[in-house]
């Protein structure tokens, strides 16, 4: 069966698995109603510094900032929890100091390592731009050139990013795409991709769990069609949470993931194998984002992952 046409099947499948839920009332299942209670945003850039910032209409302080430097890999930190009450990124910790709040980053992409390697000797920006500046979606674009040894472009990197606040809880948006130069090959490893780094120390009370009920190091490279991770960040007394959705259109659907000791996350197609993308192809890959705060039953996580799928 063509590869197009196996996703296609797969994408109906699990909403057809799923839609059981749907077809009961909300108390039933315990969900929500999506796009209730929006927010106004903007966006403020500021090229000179390499940061896109967004804010809620009227406020003064930023809810998120993407940091787009010439010559440092892309990544967003801080985000704020939607209550205000303590940040749910940390840049650069002591236990993993190549990680970077929220990015993406490849493992042995033609034997070079963009997930632990952030600087000019490998990512080179192309391109940083605002595409809506203001509104109840806000959204961007980073676009960076990965280099060999020699400065060379071996892939080119477009994330586009969009942001919205619903009903107190962030939705973010990324498509990724990855227009390989030359021949890309990109080596099976347990890790590489896009990566979420919330605040962590040792007994910090936190727990990632998936949409089968798996937890914390149960997780470890297994498929599921989202992951949830939930931390108590200074500043509060329950968790902060930052679950990802997987799309049915994404090669690896659903996509292993990685879970580090220390409550790292982020889906991966290289933990399956080896991955290759031929000259003048595009790989596209999407994720949504849910952050929010307290606590969200598994069945209202599926029914936010079914909003994202209908609305790709």
């Amino acid at each position: 069966m063509h590869k197009n046409t196996l996703r296609l099947v797969t994408r109906y499948l699990f909403i057809a698995l799923l839609a059981g839920c749907a077809l009961l009332p909300s108390a039933a299942c315990g969900t929500e109603k999506p796009g209730i209670g929006k927010t106004e945003l903007r966006i403020a850039h500021d090229e000179q510094a390499g940061t896109i910032s967004v804010y809620r209409t009227g406020e003064k302080e930023p809810i998120l900032t993407q940091h787009a430097r010439p010559d440092t890999r892309p990544y967003i930190h801080p985000i704020v929890a939607p209550d205000g009450k303590g940040v749910l990124t940390e840049y650069r910790p002591k236990h993993h100091l190549h990680q970077t709040g929220l990015y993406w980053g490849l493992k042995e992409v033609n034997g070079r390592d963009y997930f632990m390697n952030w600087q000019g000797d490998y990512w080179r920006r192309v391109s940083a731009t605002v595409t809506r500046k203001k509104g109840q979606a806000v959204n961007w674009q980073t676009v960076y050139d990965l280099i060999d040894a020699q400065g060379n472009t071996i892939l080119t990197e477009t994330q586009n990013w969009s942001m919205q606040e619903q009903a107190g809880k962030y939705l973010l948006d990324l498509e990724w795409n990855g227009n390989a130069k030359t021949t890309v090959n990109l080596g099976k490893f347990y890790v590489g991709g896009l990566f979420i780094r919330m605040p962590w120390q040792p007994g910090v009370n936190g727990e990632v769990v998936n949409a089968v009920g798996q937890t914390n190091k149960q997780a470890e490279g297994q498929r599921a069609i989202w992951t949830d991770v939930g931390i108590q960040v200074e500043g509060r007394n329950d968790l902060a949470h930052i679950a990802i959705f997987d799309h049915p259109d994404n090669r690896a659907f659903p996509t292993p993931w990685r879970v580090d000791n220390e409550l790292g996350v982020g889906p991966s197609v290289q933990i399956l194998g080896n991955w290759r993308i031929e000259p003048g192809q595009t790989e596209v890959i999407r994720y949504r984002l849910l952050a929010y705060t307290g606590d969200l039953k598994n069945a209202v996580l599926t029914q936010h992952w079914k909003e994202f799928i209908r609305t790709y």
